[in-house]
């Protein structure tokens, strides 16, 4: 369906290394697939309205921080003489992203599971976080299926392998901390952003961090 098999396989027009990028099939499938995932996991407590919001910002975490990383990532690769090999690197960057969303989707069902399992809702942000891990580590291997033949080729393409979770990682806990809240508590209205919702998750750690010591 909309080739979310060959997107994951690396075949066909999501082939490694391909002619040109399908861009706009894969943000098709990035913002279906995430927009599921999202529906699930506001739908903590049935609260349609919370269930609404997330499906929205979900997919829109993915999408904006992967769009405000992407300028500093070309430059990334310039800087290290890659330039000539950056649309090769953006096939990988966003099949990444792609999968990111289809991986969060495939495991939307076992959350709505849990859901019906507990009404703890600690336990439900720990389920969601360990989704969120399982479909990094799906994303990142598919920008390292990618990258094989790059760095195969110039060993230099190893730092822009590591540059791009690092940026995207940096930018999508600012944006997921400003979008809040994705799974909301039951005891407390659904909205679509906190009243206080402006700040700096890493200032937030940093004070945390101090108030712990």
């Amino acid at each position: 369906m909309l080739g979310v098999e060959a997107l994951l396989r690396g075949e066909g027009r999501h082939a490694i290394g391909g002619g040109a990028v399908p861009w706009g099939r894969m943000l098709v499938i990035l913002l279906l697939a995430g927009g599921a995932y999202g529906a699930v996991l506001g739908s903590f407590g049935l609260r349609p309205e919370q269930a609404l919001y997330s499906a929205i910002k979900v997919p829109a975490l993915v999408v904006v921080a992967s769009a405000v990383c992407l300028p500093n990532f070309f430059v990334v690769n310039t800087v290290l003489g890659l330039r000539h090999d950056f649309l090769a690197a953006f096939r990988g960057v966003l099949s990444a992203q792609t999968t990111l969303a289809v991986a969060l989707a495939a495991l939307s069902p076992i959350v709505g599971f849990f859901y019906l399992a507990t009404d703890n809702y600690h336990a439900a942000k720990l389920i969601n976080g360990a989704a969120w891990i399982v479909a990094l580590l799906a994303a990142q291997m598919t920008l390292a299926r990618h990258y094989a033949p790059l760095v195969a080729r110039d060993a230099r393409h190893r730092v822009a392998l590591l540059a791009w979770p690092a940026l995207y990682f940096f930018v999508a806990g600012q944006l997921a901390y400003v979008l809040r809240p994705f799974l909301g508590n039951p005891g407390f209205p659904s909205e679509f952003l906190r009243e206080h919702w402006w700040g700096n998750v890493y200032v937030d750690l940093w004070w945390a961090v101090r108030g712990a010591l």
